[in-house]
């Protein structure tokens, strides 16, 4: 009796670790088609200034979209994930150094990559949150680029992209922001300046940036990272819906809520948000109030 229980049970649980082993290989196989594909877009070309006042003010960009919490102050690039079930992912290096792209890196190229998602050969780029700088205007996208194109190089080869397994199956199942070129609208016809004012229409041109992890309508949910903080709503239904400018402000600049909450940066990113101009946060406010 107990033989022919043990053989039961083995038999289940290699069926069991069959089908496992049978999804895995789906998964797989499910993602390297989304990495191998080959996207044929049209690249819409404009001017990249290289004054100094559009360089600064991309240097601002660069500050308020959180670019250096992956490719770091300097452009260099960094590790920001290195987890052996998920696996390392690393934020590439932007200047003209040793492991960077900017080297062989047209303007064509940077807007492949930031209005697209796309690398130079028309694949994907990994992770890259590309589908919201397209929604950038052509002044902040030139602005960015002309920043980034006007830093000093620095030599910094970053170890090769790999998912571990369990990122493998988050990936498959889309819970994991892999394919940036998938989730954007490669027609998409940007405007030339959205008009800076303490507007709810700018305060939306902005929030743009915040819907990746707040979800498109701003009522937040599940947090984008496995396994991270769920993530609040900010739209006028949540706490936002109750705070004044002022505790707004403060609350985006030190991380310090009007319930008496400690932000964690790596939660919600206040230190990026601190670089935000006054008008630029009012009319952010103005907005999330509106909706």
């Amino acid at each position: 009796m107990l033989r022919k229980i043990l053989k039961w049970t083995s038999g289940v649980i290699g069926v069991l670790l069959a089908a496992l082993a049978i999804f895995y290989f789906v998964m797989r196989m499910r993602v390297n088609g989304k990495r191998d594909k080959i996207y044929d877009v049209e690249v819409r070309m404009i001017d990249i200034p290289s004054d100094s006042a559009t360089i600064a003010y991309g240097a601002h960009i660069y500050a308020i979209k959180g670019c250096s919490d992956c490719h770091g102050a300097n452009l260099g690039g960094k590790v920001f994930l290195d987890d052996p079930m998920i696996g390392l992912l690393a934020a590439a290096n932007l200047t003209k150094g040793k492991g960077g792209i900017a080297k062989d890196y047209s303007d064509r190229d940077w807007l492949r990559a930031m209005r697209h998602g796309l690398r130079k050969d028309g694949r994907s780029l990994l992770v890259m949150p590309s589908y919201e700088f397209c929604q950038f205007d052509d002044h902040d996208m030139a602005s960015l680029i002309a920043f980034c194109k006007s830093q000093p190089a620095v030599d910094n080869e970053l170890p090769v992209f790999h998912l571990g397994p369990l990122g493998t199956v988050l990936a498959g199942l889309g819970q994991l922001p892999l394919i940036p070129a998938e989730k954007i609208d490669h027609h998409m016809k940007q405007t030339a300046k959205v008009e800076r004012a303490v507007t709810a229409r700018y305060g939306q041109y902005l929030a743009a940036s915040c819907s990746g992890c707040h979800k498109p309508d701003y009522k937040g949910g599940d947090s984008p990272i496995p396994g991270g903080t769920p993530v609040a709503d900010i739209s006028a239904t949540g706490n936002v819906g109750k705070w004044t400018l002022q505790q707004f402000v403060t609350a985006l600049r030190t991380g310090n809520t009007p319930e008496g909450k400690q932000l964690k940066n790596e939660d919600m990113p206040w230190k990026m948000t601190n670089n935000y101009t006054d008008e630029e946060l009012h009319a952010l406010f103005l907005y999330l109030k509106s909706i």
